[in-house]
């Protein structure tokens, strides 16, 4: 048994220390991901050694040490993304609805055909603005219903998991796609007017992950995060707009690139005092992480953040309302 205790340990110290090696491999930072699995195992690991074994007390106390440490390691990326802390977005419960925007950022899964979930969900929501990622052009075809209410749109079918559409009732204008980093993987910019006339500056973006199917490193990804960061502090701050972020980073919210974007961008998350809010998988409970986002500006505040029901996808919806203070 104590062997047994001696591997578990083992393992999750060295998956907690994995991701501070200094590579972009996918095979190391893939461990930035499961940060709160890996926790809840090694506070498991802690309770069965504590509460289960009582011989050899300084292999015990070692373990325990080690476990304990470990645990705290990953509460120090974790903390903030739970009820514990103070959030850093004020909530606002009276927003003027002609200076609000509700936002649905939707992965819809490319191979996924089950439409009229999606459809349903935006009837329900009646977002300001719907982005579709990984939508092809079977996708554009079966979101027309949706033409008539959102009559501003943004097209970027793609075939190959990174196409991208948005759908707007918001006037939009200084409309940018680009292929700034990856060719065939896309990013949407444009500036937005509010029901009040206001404008806002909206970045929808979608970076390839590091994974062994697809980029075998986080390079790509941390770049066109890091220069959209540089961007927003540099170009986007000069113009005075208020700043909204949306998209599948496939990045996880407490990544040290996550937060690297965050401190560079001057952005705030909105989900910090309040929850992970994991989209990512839809289908496993037990393997779930905050791939989705939207940053913003201090210029908002937030009226409602929700992760919304599935819609077939391997993603849940990420809504997001946010009111100009």
């Amino acid at each position: 048994m104590l062997t047994t205790f001696i591997i578990i340990s083992l393992v999750l110290v060295l998956l907690t220390a994995a991701p501070l090696l200094p590579s972009d491999h996918w095979s190391v930072r893939v461990w930035e991901f499961p940060r709160l699995q890996i926790a809840v195992l090694l506070l498991v690991n802690l309770v069965a050694i504590g509460g289960f074994y009582h011989h050899n007390l300084l292999v015990i106390a070692s373990l325990i040490g080690v476990n304990l440490g470990a645990l705290v390691y990953q509460m120090y990326w974790i903390l903030p993304y739970t009820p514990l802390v103070k959030p850093t977005v004020k909530i606002n419960n009276n927003p003027e609805p002609k200076r609000s925007v509700k936002i649905i950022n939707a992965n819809v899964l490319m191979t996924n055909h089950d439409v009229a979930k999606l459809i349903t969900l935006v009837e329900q929501e009646q977002p300001h603005i719907l982005v579709t990622l990984e939508s092809n052009q079977w996708w554009q075809d079966a979101l027309a219903p949706l033409h008539a209410a959102y009559p501003y749109r943004v097209n970027y079918p793609l075939d190959n998991l990174y196409g991208m559409h948005v759908f707007s009732r918001l006037p939009l204008s200084d409309i940018i796609t680009a292929e700034r980093v990856e060719k065939g993987v896309p990013s949407v910019h444009c500036v937005a007017q509010l029901e009040s006339g206001e404008r806002i500056k909206c970045h929808f973006v979608h970076p390839a992950p590091p994974s062994p199917t697809e980029n075998e490193e986080a390079t790509e990804r941390d770049i066109e995060l890091l220069g959209l960061a540089k961007e927003i502090a540099q170009t986007d701050s000069a113009d005075g707009l208020p700043i909204i972020v949306s998209g599948d980073l496939n990045d996880v919210a407490w990544s040290p690139t996550t937060q690297a974007f965050l401190r560079v961008s001057g952005l705030c998350d909105p989900r910090i005092g309040r929850g992970a809010f994991n989209t990512f998988h839809a289908q496993y409970v037990m393997a779930r992480w905050p791939l989705d986002h939207v940053f913003h500006s201090d210029s908002f505040e937030l009226v409602r953040l929700a992760r919304l029901p599935e819609i077939g996808s391997d993603h849940f919806p990420l809504l997001t309302e946010l009111c100009l203070k």
